[in-house]
């Protein structure tokens, strides 16, 4: 859901009209809306590239991860470690392009937990990736674009943390 959508049931659910803070944050919302655009399509077109980035520096991090036994051992696991990067990005697009976090609360979120440690995924990885992945991200954008994905990430770290 959009932040726009939210607004609106959030006041007609409490019998209102959007507040003036509500209004301004929808303004906000449209005057970054090329930008969001635009920060999204660099994601997109970069994908490959972040992915490698953020994948060397984890992979420097936690150098276990790749050893005999390790998680990421093998083309196979390490595989699948770099499409769990893919798909946190594209998540963070979603919130980039809705200008909120919902989205990302209930795709990426809520039972990751759960769900990476019934699958013996070091959680504290996850979160040391999000963050390689937040720096390989950031490294692409000028400051302005930097301002408005850091939140997102943050969101996603601290939702695993």
């Amino acid at each position: 859901m959009s932040l726009v959508s939210q607004i609106i049931l959030d006041a007609d659910n409490e019998l209102r009209y959007p507040s003036i803070g509500e209004l301004n944050s929808i303004q906000n919302y449209f005057k970054t809306g090329d930008q969001r655009i635009s920060i999204s399509s660099i994601l997109r077109n970069q994908e490959q590239e972040i992915v490698q980035k953020a994948s060397k520096a984890i992979f420097q991090i936690h150098p276990e991860y790749i050893a005999p036994g390790g998680n990421a051992e093998g083309a196979r696991r390490r595989s699948l470690c770099l499409r769990d990067y893919s798909w946190y990005l594209r998540l963070i697009t979603y919130g980039i392009l809705s200008g909120e976090k919902e989205a990302i609360e209930k795709i990426g979120i809520i039972g990751v937990r759960e769900m990476y440690n019934s699958l013996g995924v070091p959680i504290l990885g996850m979160i040391d990736a999000i963050s390689c992945l937040k720096e390989a991200t950031l490294e692409l954008l000028i400051e302005e674009d930097a301002i408005i994905i850091a939140p997102y990430f943050d969101f996603v770290i601290s939702g695993m943390s």
